[in-house]
């Protein structure tokens, strides 16, 4: 009778854990830097302890003219951690893109309208640079010296 009251009790437990999981609605499709800001409090939180420094400012003005494909997932922590620097970055550099797209992705890294797919999303966040359409630059999960550099180094 103990050993079937452990069990019972691990399972339930068990079950309580993935449950909440089922229930949480993941954000999948395209998605705005503000919904972003406004339904999850961990972006909200990077964004206002980031402070870009100016030569990071100075770095985005070779984005213009360029377009911008965020692949991002709203569970994923790196996402949390770059998205909003580079929310913050567009913002305060006033650097002018052609376009600007955010697509949120589940789990499994798709999204309906298979734009992860297209840009063979292996990892979020994904920042793809294009220029007239052609891919020219992407930065994967974490830059190596700042977002702005690397988002520039092309």
């Amino acid at each position: 009778m103990k050993v079937f009251l452990s069990v019972s009790c691990a399972l339930l437990c068990a079950l309580l854990m993935v449950m909440p999981l089922q229930a949480q609605q993941i954000q999948q499709g395209a998605v705005s830097g503000e919904q972003l800001l406004s339904d999850y409090p961990a972006f909200q939180q990077h964004y206002q302890d980031y402070q870009p420094t100016e030569q990071d400012l100075q770095a985005m003005a070779k984005l213009a003219g360029k377009e911008l494909v965020v692949l991002l997932g709203t569970w994923c922590h790196d996402s949390e951690r770059e998205v909003p620097k580079l929310l913050k970055l567009l913002k305060h550099s006033e650097v002018e893109l052609a376009q600007v797209s955010f697509v949120a992705v589940d789990y499994q890294k798709q999204d309906k309208a298979g734009v992860a797919q297209r840009f063979n999303l292996k990892y979020t966040p994904t920042f793809i640079v294009l220029d007239e359409g052609q891919e020219i630059h992407r930065v994967v999960e974490k830059p190596n010296k700042s977002l702005a550099a690397d988002l520039t180094r092309f």
